[in-house]
């Protein structure tokens, strides 16, 4: 089949549940997508609201602290997600080797590899079975009393490989900075399975929450090397149809080429996405969705990815939240001057940005 940009677009917001039916849960968001990126944890919770109906952040918040089928810690490109508990063994039992093996040039730099990694990985075991949850600062005062190095970069580094390693994740907030617990003690994961392997479960899982997509847009979303990606995703092709894409294949579900016969009823699609959403990190470019006299307000630069409001899946403005005078206001600077209908699309957006953090937000717009 013959994809042009639009379908490509609509298929990827859909496949992400951007559109059509919204979920229920922040649990559902979190496995359609796989794992949503959290770096940011506020963020994070926004992603979870355009996906979804009728869920606040406090909703996500019980998901996390309270029922424990979504977890805080690393996977995805070595980065920190929130990933269904229920996928969290096998994602850890793959990636988790994987990033831990590519850490460790910085590891040796830090003194914090080889038998001194080994009994911090020990020690942090140890410690958070008896006495979390714990800070980062508390943790590393532990650990430095057992004379495991930890000034500068080495306590992100130890934490980050523990929650590699499936020793600990990140808990409940105190006093506005995150804990770290004991993963064991925190919730009862799943039993490894046997059968499909990991690399191909996890590219298979790809295409349903992101297709139409390429094997290079799988490894740079989930950090895995080409060659293995390319394999993995190839195991799964005959399961898939090919679509035409600009000189490119692209593969995805057969069931979601359906949804071509099922387009969007009225109206622009509109949605305002928080930084490092999955719609902007999910594939290998971001050309498709933002143009390039934009690119550099929606990533200036160091990481950073900011909140975009998009249209039909198109990159269109900027915003951000701020609080005036006991006020939420959503502060958006448009790339270009907005149409009717979009304003109108963009006024229930906003109403439910304000739902979802349980507040009443107001429009600025600025020129």
């Amino acid at each position: 089949m013959q994809l042009s940009l639009p379908q490509l677009r609509y298929l990827r917001l859909r496949a992400q549940g951007l559109a059509g039916p919204p979920l229920s849960t922040p649990a559902a968001v979190v496995a359609r997508l796989v794992g949503v990126q959290a770096q940011e944890e506020a963020a994070a919770r926004l992603a979870i609201r355009p996906r979804s109906a009728g869920i606040t952040a406090a909703a996500v918040d019980q998901a996390r602290l309270t029922r424990r089928d979504v977890v805080y810690t690393w996977a995805m490109r070595s980065t920190l997600h929130f990933v269904p508990a229920s996928d969290l063994r096998w994602l850890l039992d793959l990636l988790g080797p994987l990033f831990v093996r590519l850490g460790r040039r910085r590891r040796v730099q830090l003194g914090i590899d080889g038998d001194v990694g080994r009994a911090a990985m020990q020690a942090i075991d140890e410690i958070l079975a008896a006495e979390g949850p714990l800070t980062r600062e508390e943790l590393a005062a532990r650990l430095a009393s057992r004379d495991i190095p930890t000034e500068g970069q080495a306590i992100y580094h130890l934490i980050g490989r523990a929650g590699l390693e499936a020793i600990l994740c990140i808990g409940p907030p105190r006093d506005g900075k995150a804990t770290y617990v004991h993963l064991a003690g925190w919730l009862l994961l799943p039993a490894a399975e046997a059968g499909e392997d990991p690399a191909v479960r996890l590219a298979r899982r790809y295409v349903a929450g992101y297709g139409p997509v390429g094997p290079e847009d799988f490894a740079h979303w989930s950090g895995l090397p080409v060659r293995e990606a390319r394999a993995a995703f190839e195991a799964i092709t005959k399961d898939l149809l090919a679509a035409a894409f600009d000189g490119e294949t692209l593969w995805l579900l057969p069931e979601q080429a359906e949804w071509l016969a099922q387009p969007p009823a009225g109206g622009p699609l509109v949605h305002l996405l928080p930084g490092y959403d999955a719609y902007l990190l999910g594939y290998r470019s971001r050309d498709l969705i933002v143009a390039p006299e934009n690119a550099r307000q929606i990533h200036p630069g160091g990481g950073l990815i900011r909140p975009t409001l998009l249209v039909d899946g198109l990159a269109a403005g900027v915003w951000r939240l701020a609080r005036r005078s006991g006020r939420t206001q959503l502060i958006l600077r448009p790339f270009a001057p907005l149409n009717g209908d979009v304003l109108a699309a963009l006024a229930e957006e906003v109403a439910g940005v304000g739902r979802f953090l349980e507040t009443t937000a107001e429009l600025v717009v600025e020129q």
